[in-house]
């Protein structure tokens, strides 16, 4: 089950309840920006065993506390299971929740641990729009066909092994909309993330029969057979920042405070990919924190994508919200704390309010560097 961070690894190598289409976006509680850095670190439940038991959680809540971490980004919804006992993926799907963790509730344990220790748990929609791996637990596509992204060429999207639900089909945005209100509305988290999977959806997609019909209506102009044309690009791109307007509207009506955080690729990449815009849902007002995937194995890579990002990508007003992802475990690899400190030294220089490092098994191969960093 370490499949996702292989893949990762592979990729860095080469480099509702239903919301009304046109819901305004609400005022974000956005907190000022704090002399204390936001320290996270993401929680998977692949490449780790922090979740596989109460006492896990216990050990890793008590390594985050050690180490000055004050904020956890748990997985709550990957490979078409929750990480939680979930009534709306047992009524759409018949799966209560992942497998692994049957007669558990990993999420209500971590929040009950990390609130202990006064750390922040926000729920981490890992998989967002992906509906599997390569065929693996197949369920989500096999019961709803017509949920399935498809390709100019017919086919399900595929892009790196992850097969895709269309995240344009009203009914697909109905799912995520209710899968994250169910959380947080059953669930004291201090947020909810998407990341390069949500709100996303590979370029290639959008070439079912719906999605292209409706383009045409809008736009008045027949959907081009390149995936990379401006126009069909910039579409669909604008119908996943709607989509995002209408999340965040949903989760601060049911719960104000919950902050509503997303992790996107760097940017213009996020955009060529998988159409997100993220810095519209910074200007926009859709989003309380941004924490654009800067994983890079040497300080010039990351320095460049962080200059870009401070100095045309958002304004300083908005420079508040950007908490850099960093890379600190992938596979076999852990950056070294030389690369770690350069880094965390290069967002204090740009003036942002911490990082979020992928992910907490690194800092177990980094103790004395952690112990240290935030002291």
């Amino acid at each position: 089950m370490k499949i996702y961070s292989l893949l990762l690894a592979a990729c860095l190598l080469a480099f509702p309840l239903f919301g009304c289409k046109n819901a305004t976006t609400p005022t974000l509680s956005v907190p000022p920006a704090s002399p204390v850095p936001i320290r996270g670190v993401w929680l998977p439940a692949s490449d780790s065993d922090a979740l596989f038991s109460r006492d896990n959680i216990r050990r890793m809540v008590d390594d985050c506390a050690r180490y000055g971490i004050n904020h956890l980004f748990v997985v709550t919804w990957t490979g078409g299971f929750t990480q939680y006992p979930s009534a709306l993926m047992q009524r759409t799907f018949g799966k209560l929740i992942d497998p692994r963790f049957a007669g558990r509730d990993p999420l209500q344990e971590v929040i009950e641990e990390a609130h202990k220790r006064n750390i922040k748990v926000y729920a981490w929609f890992e998989f967002g729009f992906a509906a599997d791996y390569s065929g693996t637990n197949a369920h989500i596509l096999t019961q709803k066909p017509d949920w399935a992204a498809r390709s100019a060429d017919g086919s399900i999207t595929t892009k790196n092994g992850f097969r895709w639900m269309n995240a344009l089909n009203p009914a697909v945005q109905s799912f995520m909309l209710d899968l994250v209100n169910e959380v947080v509305s059953r669930y004291d988290v201090d947020g909810i993330q998407g990341d390069d999977r949500l709100p996303a959806m590979p370029t290639e997609g959008g070439y079912d029969a719906d999605t292209k019909a409706r383009y045409t209506q809008e736009t008045g102009n027949t959907v081009p057979t390149n995936a990379q044309d401006a126009a069909w690009v910039a579409w669909r791109a604008n119908q996943l920042t709607d989509f995002l307007r209408r999340l965040t509207a949903l989760v601060k009506r049911t719960k104000p405070s919950c902050q509503v955080s997303s992790a996107p690729s760097v940017y213009p990449f996020s955009l060529t990919n998988y159409l997100q815009d993220w810095p519209a849902w910074v200007k926009n007002g859709s989003v309380d924190m941004v924490a654009p995937q800067i994983y890079r194995r040497d300080l010039t890579a990351y320095q460049n994508e962080l200059n870009k990002i401070v100095n045309t990508q958002v304004s300083a007003a908005q420079k508040s919200l950007v908490v850099p992802g960093m890379l600190l475990k992938v596979g076999s690899y852990v950056a070294p704390d030389s690369l770690l400190r350069q880094q965390i030294g290069a967002n204090r220089a740009a003036g942002l309010p911490g990082e979020i490092f992928f992910h907490y098994e690194g800092t177990r191969s980094r103790t004395s560097f952690f112990e240290a960093i935030y002291k």
